[in-house]
């Protein structure tokens, strides 16, 4: 495979952009931020942004459509992480959790029950997801590394 690889980061709520810049510049990996509305960025020639339309799932769908096998997408997103998987990139959640084709399916079918749950059922899941940790940060950072590493071997 041929090209460099990216790191294309869904922006919006995105707890872990330092560590994304701060791993990108050291192996030299370009970084997309996209958002609906402007995000302060480093002043570096390998981070850019780029800001979509307000409309519904308009950075998801800039990012499913831009996703390569060469890059790592970094997202919270379940259905965007499966669009870029079948894209064929490697995805990584704000946690570290990395997101494969075997584990995407059961990803889909727990957002799904926990939607249904919440619907139906007053108070579930009222308080949202749990707070982020430096263990979290920390496990992202290993994951990221990884996956850029991996990127980067596979554009040879």
């Amino acid at each position: 495979m041929t090209g460099a690889p990216r790191i294309l980061v869904d922006a919006d709520a995105c707890p872990v952009k330092d560590e994304i810049y701060k791993v990108a510049l050291r192996h030299g990996v370009e970084v997309i931020i996209v958002a609906n509305s402007y995000i302060r960025i480093p002043e570096h020639p390998l981070v850019s942004r780029r800001i979509v339309s307000d409309g519904f799932d308009a950075a998801d769908d800039w990012i499913a459509d831009a996703a390569t096998p060469l890059d790592v997408v970094v997202t919270a997103d379940i259905p965007l992480a499966d669009r870029c998987l079948k894209a064929g990139a490697r995805v990584l959640g704000p946690t570290g959790r990395p997101f494969t084709p075997d584990s995407i399916g059961g990803a889909l079918a727990t957002r799904a029950i926990m939607a249904d749950l919440r619907v139906g059922v007053a108070g579930i899941g009222a308080g949202g997801p749990a707070p982020f940790s430096k263990t979290d940060r920390s496990r992202f950072l290993s994951a990221l590394d990884t996956a850029v590493v991996a990127a980067r071997k596979a554009a040879g």
